[in-house]
């Protein structure tokens, strides 16, 4: 009896797997059918749409020889502004949508200031999304210095899978938010030596810092870049004194995004002939390569008398170079050179923007320091991988100067299709420029834009839907975008992100913060901001 209903059940069984297994199939076959169909709509309204936009040469255009003239001749309406500047002139005479003839051998630009076709031409890159732009370095690194290279060029100038390719390689290592987190006790190390440089440069009687604060802000950052892709300290913060070789290295980053600003942008003959300023740019990029080559070698080298001792570092102890090195080494050296290189200034502008919202806005201060104090109950206290995944606050703060001081006027995308944008049709292969300055302080998109509101960010039940949401929020997701969108985000957002909360969590434990200066045109607009005014931030020590 036991064995009969065994047996029964066994084909019970059976049966309803094989009825499972139908249905199963029933409703793949289902969904793919569905899928297929919405694909059908999609390109059917796609089709619908192209056919009723107007076509592209119907786009306002620029005049190539008036543009020329009043970009780069004496007397030019466009002549001495800074690409901020340059980018609101231009969509103040053009309007919101409008083409950019071809410059001297530069490619033609279409201008769209309209966050719906930002969401288009992203949602449509790709795996490979062709970024355009940035041809000095291109020039730089696959001509001028083809050489060293040797077609392994990093993610700036690359494209398609060559851009992947190595993408692939160095996203697991500075991507994985557990890799990142490596770093925590090193890099607080640096912002203990950051505080001290501080305490030890500032007014002893007005408590200021000096007019070149900002020089010890780069030391800052590549001290704490150094220590993350070399597993190295520079000793700049503890010295006052700086080397020779990071003297030419900030002055040559400074000549980088300074001339390449100009004949990137800017109608220049420097694809025809060597002109004096592409000659200078060529310079500034032989001694950072240099200079940032003389700390790589000699973390190889370093790592090689380690291997032959027979030293096994665990995990979190490796630096960058040292996880890429398993992997390929001129992958490893060119990443760890560019993170010495685009990880000074850039982070640098973005502390500094937050660091002027805090400092000149004292209520949002006092809750940020709230937060803080539970993060590190004393000054000296280490930060921890758990306590730091409570600092929404500190976030939103940073998030919040990122939007009133952007880095960057604009994302650049090649379109890998034909679309629509603002009603034209745009053909595949089409340099787009996306501008979103006027969003960023547009009531539209961010309500009581001109006011410096972290609680704008800040998650709350509203995202749950237990109650309404935040009237703060932006509007449209595609209007904010620090670190770019999608595949080629910026590969250093985790890194930066870790850097400016640590950095900016300590010195609020430390000190109140005063900015009791002007900060009209506190930044100048060259590749991306770069601070314009004396950083004279007051730092007044606070009892633990």
């Amino acid at each position: 009896m036991l064995k009969s209903s065994y047996c029964v059940g066994i084909i019970q069984g059976r049966r309803a797997g094989v009825a499972l297994l139908t249905n199963t199939n029933r409703l793949k076959r289902y969904q793919s059918n569905a899928a297929a169909a919405v694909k059908e709509q999609n390109v059917a309204r796609e089709d619908v749409e192209w056919q009723q936009a107007r076509p592209f040469n119907e786009i306002p255009a620029t005049g190539a020889l008036s543009l020329t003239y009043n970009m780069a001749f004496p007397g030019g309406k466009y002549k001495n502004m800074d690409l901020t500047q340059l980018m609101l002139a231009l969509r103040k005479d053009n309007g919101d949508f409008f083409r950019m003839p071809a410059l001297f051998g530069s490619e033609p630009v279409l201008f769209t200031h309209n966050p719906k076709d930002f969401a288009v031409v992203y949602r449509h890159e790709g795996i490979w999304p062709h970024r355009p732009g940035f041809d000095t370095v291109a020039h730089y690194r696959q001509k001028h210095r083809k050489d060293f290279f040797q077609g392994v060029e990093g993610l700036v100038p690359t494209q398609g899978k060559s851009w992947g390719d190595f993408r692939s390689i160095v996203n697991p290592v500075l991507m994985q938010p557990k890799n990142v987190r490596l770093y925590y006790k090193k890099m607080s190390q640096v912002n203990s030596e950051f505080v001290e440089r501080i305490k030890a440069i500032r007014d002893p009687y007005t408590l200021e810092a000096p007019d070149n604060f900002i020089d010890f802000i780069n030391r800052w950052t590549l001290e704490s870049v150094s220590v993350v892709a070399l597993d190295k300290q520079l000793g700049l913060l503890k010295d006052s004194k700086k080397s020779d070789s990071v003297k030419l290295l900030f002055k040559s980053l400074d000549e980088f995004f300074k001339y390449g600003a100009v004949l990137d942008i800017k109608p220049s003959l420097w694809r025809y002939i060597q002109t004096p300023m592409m000659k200078k740019l060529m310079n500034a990029h032989d001694n950072i390569k240099d200079v940032t080559l003389e700390y790589v070698n000699e973390a190889l080298e370093r790592l090689e008398m380690e291997e032959k001792k027979g030293v096994i570092k665990p995990e979190n102890e490796q630096s960058v170079l040292e996880k890429l090195l398993k992997i390929d080494k001129k992958v490893a050296t060119i990443m760890a050179m560019d993170m010495l290189m685009a990880g000074v200034d850039t982070t640098s502008s973005t502390f500094t923007g937050a660091m002027l919202s805090i400092a000149t806005h004292p209520e949002k201060q006092d809750k940020l320091r709230e937060e803080v104090m539970r993060v590190l109950p004393n000054k000296d206290s280490e930060f921890t991988e758990a306590s730091m995944k409570n600092v929404p606050y500190l976030r939103a703060c940073i998030k919040e100067s990122q939007r009133i001081y952007p880095l960057v006027f604009g994302h650049a995308r090649t379109t890998n299709r034909d679309c629509v944008l603002s009603g034209y049709r745009v053909p595949a292969g089409t340099f787009v420029s996306m501008i979103p300055l006027n969003l960023l302080s547009s009531e539209q998109y961010f309500p009581r834009a001109s006011e410096f509101l972290p609680e704008r960010w800040m998650r709350s039940d509203a995202d749950s839907g237990k109650c309404p949401a935040n009237p703060l929020k932006s509007t449209n997701p595609f209007v904010f975008l620090p670190f770019g969108f999608g595949p080629r985000m910026c590969v250093g957002k985790r890194i930066v992100d870790m850097e400016l909360e640590l950095g900016i969590a300590r010195i609020i434990r430390n000190f109140k913060v005063e900015f009791n200066h002007s900060t009209e045109n506190a930044f100048r607009s060259e590749l991306i901001s770069m601070p314009n005014i004396p950083l004279k931030f007051k730092f007044t020590d606070l009892d633990n």
